[in-house]
């Protein structure tokens, strides 16, 4: 199973009309998937008593990231990097377990010209002192509002390539991890 994390909590995001697109793709490829959107968290997670004892809302939230072969982490690009939500996500997670040897590919995405390239790298550096596979085949997507359609949809083109392929290269990349 590949978890696809929708690095966001912000309403109606731009990060998750991709993370459905990426959804789609893996479905077609006969894969199955599950997608977690940072909006669901449950509000128990952000007591500062979560540190020690993570509320029982948040065990679909864990079970999803320890049941997948691979993970899609697709992340904003917020101030220069990714969202607090997302570090936080990360952070209450278990240790090392999460992501120890896990394959994990990243999807940038942003307003601005780069497409999230501040974020990945960041995250990039996380994911790898946790010790996870990264997929080295990253995908950025700038000016992410002219990319959508009026349906929410990633246009066609060489972005809608790049993720296409992407995903085809991370399920091969996932087997091999995994055998």
């Amino acid at each position: 199973m590949i978890t696809i994390i929708s690095g966001t909590n912000r309403p109606d995001s731009s990060t998750l009309k991709i993370a459905r697109e990426v959804e789609a793709i893996y479905r077609k490829l006969e894969v199955e998937t599950q997608l977690l959107d940072l909006q669901e968290l449950p509000k128990e997670i952000f007591e500062p008593g979560s540190y020690a004892t993570k509320p029982l809302s948040f065990n679909k939230f864990t079970q999803a990231i320890l049941e997948a072969a691979g993970l899609v982490v697709i992340a904003p690009e917020y101030n220069g990097g990714p969202p607090g939500v997302l570090k936080y996500f990360i952070d209450m997670l278990p240790f090392p377990e999460s992501f120890e040897h896990r394959p994990v590919a990243f999807i940038g995405l942003a307003a601005g010209m780069w497409g999230g390239l501040r974020p990945v790298e960041h995250l990039q550096q996380i994911f790898g002192y946790r010790n996870a596979h990264i997929f080295p085949d990253r995908v950025f997507l700038p000016g992410i509002m002219s990319l959508l359609s009026d349906e929410s949809k990633l246009k066609s083109g060489l972005e809608w390539e790049l993720v296409e392929k992407q995903c085809k290269d991370f399920v091969n990349f996932t087997k091999a991890l995994n055998d």
